[in-house]
């Protein structure tokens, strides 16, 4: 068998999930990892025995497939110049910083005839692939109402390292919202901060979209209080239709032991991780299948991330361009 060479660009927390993900799956292997700072992609390298790459020219050269894990500012430059280097791509969320960014990732994609995926991650749960079944079989009717909400204290330190949470997280509401219950025609935001006072960029925002086909999108992100209740909404889905309901919930599967920024693990999230990295190099790459969620899909999130920001601004709704 021929394997599929992987190469990591970025050796943040995230590149621990991705790299377990690569060695479960079938036909691909970890060549190495380049990040700014040597030690840190060492020490990454040392845990899943591969290489050290000193530039990402070097890196991007010796295998085919690149994950580019870093910081959402780069993504566009480290993903563009794999692409044009002829290499397939999985690029963390958000893609990018800006529409036009991510449509020319697309138009690279196809010029140089490669796949490139975003880590839209939650939708390769199987609860959530379930939801997805009972909606195209019709088992839940008429769609009703959607409710994606986030609920994880973020500690000013860690925070403060974060854009706010539109940018930083609101992607996956955004691309949940996309796969279970369609486009988004019309959108209204508030958002506010609510700490001690150090960080500036919000830290709890809500969405309210009303989409294509009449349903209804509530979307929370918030990294300003864990909910303690007896049925937290820690990370949920809940979706409603005329026929039935279903819900996806991360406190189904809890490890009691902290997390990077959390005081507890939700196993269900490293392994949502995971899975988008195997379907991509097992199906997409190794059988010629779709990835789950497109690039454009990351263009209409970001369509809906900048959507909410200018509802903040305006103090209105905002329809969505199709």
């Amino acid at each position: 068998m021929v394997m599929i060479k992987v190469g990591f660009i970025g050796a943040g927390d995230i590149a621990f999930l991705h790299g377990e993900g690569v060695k479960q799956a079938n036909g691909a292997e970890l060549v190495g990892i380049w990040n700014r700072t040597d030690s840190k992609a060492k020490e990454k390298a040392d845990l899943f025995g591969c290489k050290v790459f000193y530039s990402p020219e070097e890196l991007i050269k010796a295998v085919d497939v690149v994950y580019v894990l870093t910081n959402m500012e780069t993504h566009h430059e480290y993903a563009k110049q794999a692409i044009e280097a002829g290499k397939h791509v999985l690029v963390e969320k958000p893609t990018a910083v800006t529409i036009s960014e991510i449509q020319d990732l697309k138009a690279s994609a196809e010029k140089y005839s490669v796949n490139v995926a975003p880590v839209h991650n939650y939708i390769y749960e199987p609860s959530v692939l379930r939801a997805k079944e009972m909606i195209d079989s019709g088992k839940l009717g008429d769609l009703v109402s959607l409710y994606v909400l986030y609920n994880i204290h973020h500690p000013e330190e860690i925070a403060k390292r974060y854009p706010g949470v539109i940018r930083q997280i609101l992607t996956h509401h955004a691309y949940c919202s996309l796969y279970l219950i369609g486009q988004p025609e019309m959108i209204s935001c508030m958002k506010s901060t609510i700490n001690d006072g150090s960080v500036t960029q919000e830290n709890i925002a809500m969405v309210t979209m009303k989409m294509k086909n009449q349903a209804l999108s509530h979307l929370c992100a918030s990294f300003a209080s864990d909910d303690h209740a007896g049925d937290p909404w820690t990370f949920m889905i809940k979706l409603i239709g005329t026929k039935g309901a279903t819900r996806y919930s991360y406190r189904d599967w809890v490890e009691n032991k902290p997390a990077v920024v959390h005081s507890h693990t939700y196993s269900a999230y490293p392994y949502t991780i995971r899975e988008t990295g195997k379907h991509f190099l097992e199906r997409v790459i190794g059988n010629g299948e779709e990835p789950l969620s497109t690039l454009d899909d990351a263009i209409t999130c970001m369509k809906i991330i900048e959507a909410s920001e200018l509802s903040v601004a305006q103090d209105r709704h905002i329809q969505i361009d199709s």
